[in-house]
């Protein structure tokens, strides 16, 4: 099973608000989650973000493959693989 740890959109219309989820790569944007480690909101200046850490690096250590946006995210918060 391929693991991804990629932002599940929320939020209002015009509005999103993310959260950062690990799931299957075959799962939807929406669908069902292994776990969340945290959330971005690209609403406010600068970008907040929060991301619990030792998940991160867990499932990074697991062998799960970030997605561009979260890689960068992870890039901004000191975490690496």
């Amino acid at each position: 099973m391929a693991v991804k740890i990629r932002l599940r959109r929320m939020g209002q219309k015009k509005a999103p608000f993310y959260r950062i989820i690990v799931a299957d790569s075959r799962s939807k944007r929406d669908g069902k989650c292994i776990d969340e480690i945290g959330t971005y909101d690209p609403n406010i200046e600068p970008s907040a973000y929060k991301v619990d850490e030792e998940a991160a690096k867990k499932w990074l250590a697991a062998g799960a493959q970030p997605t561009e946006v979260v890689a960068r995210i992870f890039k901004e918060a000191g975490i690496e693989k």
